[in-house]
């Protein structure tokens, strides 16, 4: 079993960057695929986007493609989450979490999660 610790969050403004990691220890990292998601205050969890475990393939959802972008570091056991040009509505918590299958935008396709990292951004 792997599993996953989230940080990097914090209070970005408008149009604002942040970096999130997600680090991986346990099972090898290399095979697994890493996705993240969010969950807006009183919303449901939602797909952000998913690397492949070679780290050569991605996929995100429409409200984040072309801002966002996932990397990972095998050697590190480390998959980033880097956000640009954050918007309102990107305030949420942020989780990583871990998956056999790629693609995968489904939360059932997940069985490992971190406890996430808040982040927030203002106006």
């Amino acid at each position: 079993q792997v599993q996953l610790v989230e940080s990097g969050g914090g209070l970005v403004d408008t149009g604002g960057s942040l970096r999130l990691s997600c680090a991986a220890s346990g099972r090898s990292f290399s095979n697994v695929a890493v996705g993240w998601f969010r969950q807006p205050p009183e919303k449901e969890r939602e797909f952000v986007g998913i690397i492949k475990w070679s780290g050569d393939s991605t996929d995100y959802a429409d409200s984040v493609k072309g801002r966002f972008a996932i990397s990972r570091d095998n050697a590190k056991n480390i998959a980033y989450l880097q956000m640009n040009n954050l918007k309102l509505e990107d305030t949420a918590t942020y989780y990583c979490a871990a998956s056999n299958q790629f693609p995968g935008r489904a939360r059932q396709s997940y069985y490992a999660w971190g406890k996430g990292t808040q982040v927030t951004v203002s106006s």
